[in-house]
């Protein structure tokens, strides 16, 4: 190679042009379906609509209405939509769906605020506290009449002195009027009927019948002389909202409201089967008219009382209540077994201040 004049001119074998470097060229290909994301669309799908039926209820719930069937029925079991609602954020969160996760959460808090307990809590030191009186009440549905044998040993053993009992037939009502039973309870509102339109109230106070509340299943109600101050007794016991049945137990709960909201000043105790619980907007405005849970004030607010005779016991509902308004309390309360009935029986220990 030699090299030339000016300016150091190379000559000799040529340069090669150098190339340029390409570039790759990057093509968008489209994933395939693998099987285990082709098995994970129905999935997800299903999960979807678990959440959809979930928030439907609770829609509802929200929205302070009962709405129409199967949305009433299923509010009696809300706690329990924790269930599915867990296990979808469980699907989601594996699955990455993250719409479907953030769904999923709203729905568990959704559950969570509305299994809170309503209502005020018990006074501070009202167990402590001396009071006019302190007495207990009991109600027992009897399972159109076949736990009565149960009802009076359970009378016998915790000996309360106001009941209230749903679903007293004939042959409870031949019982409860029995010897042993009017000297316990020589004071009584026993509305005989067959099956499960029966029923009755009992009382070791002197009693004052007063007009039952008008409802397809019988509803006694009196007024007590508890150490010398009037108290207002009814015995609760609308009808289950079946889906033939919807609006008549919409309206005999909105009866059970107005009863309550027109006792002025009197101390008022309304017990039964309310075939409605805290999730219900009818149960909760009876609430509102001033009544007070003897299982919240308790701490025991959803403790199930039905349905008592099925596996599914620990799913069940709270829908037999104890309800007293001021200056009456309740100190403690158990939820006791009926031999032959579908439901617990509540005894509260009440004071009057």
């Amino acid at each position: 190679m030699k090299r030339g004049g000016g300016r150091g001119t190379v000559t000799g074998h040529p340069l090669q042009p150098t190339a340029r470097p390409v570039r790759p060229r990057y093509e968008r290909v489209r994933r395939e379906e693998t099987p285990r994301r082709t098995r994970r669309r129905p999935m997800a799908w299903f999960v979807g609509f678990v959440l959809a039926l979930l928030s439907v209820p609770l829609t509802f719930r929200g929205m302070n209405d009962d709405g129409p069937t199967p949305i009433a029925q299923l509010l009696a079991f809300l706690p329990w939509f924790l269930v599915p609602g867990w296990l979808a954020l469980l699907y989601t969160v594996l699955a990455r769906r993250g719409l479907l996760a953030f769904w999923a959460i709203a729905v568990l808090a959704a559950t969570v605020g509305y299994t809170l307990p309503q209502g005020p809590d018990a006074p501070a030191g009202a167990a402590e506290r001396t009071g006019k009186a302190r007495f207990r009440v009991l109600t027992a549905n009897l399972r159109l009449g076949t736990a009565t044998e149960s009802l009076v040993d359970t009378l016998r053993r915790e000996r309360p002195q106001l009941v209230a009992v749903q679903e007293c037939d004939n042959r409870c009502a031949e019982a409860l009027r029995g010897a042993r039973m009017q000297e316990a309870y020589p004071y009584r509102h026993i509305m005989e009927a067959p099956g499960a339109g029966g029923s009755a109230l009992l009382s070791a106070f002197p009693l004052e019948e007063k007009a039952s509340l008008p409802g397809q299943l019988a509803m006694p109600n009196a007024v007590a002389d508890v150490s010398g101050t009037p108290v207002k007794v009814q015995v609760a016991h609308p009808m289950p909202p079946n889906p033939d049945a919807l609006g008549t137990w919409r309206k005999e709960l909105g009866a059970l409201r107005s009863y309550s909201a027109s006792r002025g000043e009197t101390p008022a105790i309304v017990a039964g089967d309310f075939n409605s619980s805290q999730d219900h907007a009818s149960f909760r405005a009876v609430l509102q008219t001033g009544l007070n849970d003897a299982a919240r004030l308790t701490g025991q607010s959803r403790t199930p009382t039905w349905p008592n005779n099925t596996p599914l016991r620990p799913m069940g509902a709270q829908i037999d209540h104890v309800l007293v308004s001021d200056p009456l309390t309740a100190v403690e309360a158990e939820f006791l077994e009926l031999d032959g009935s579908d439901h617990l029986a509540v005894l509260a220990d009440v004071k009057l201040f």
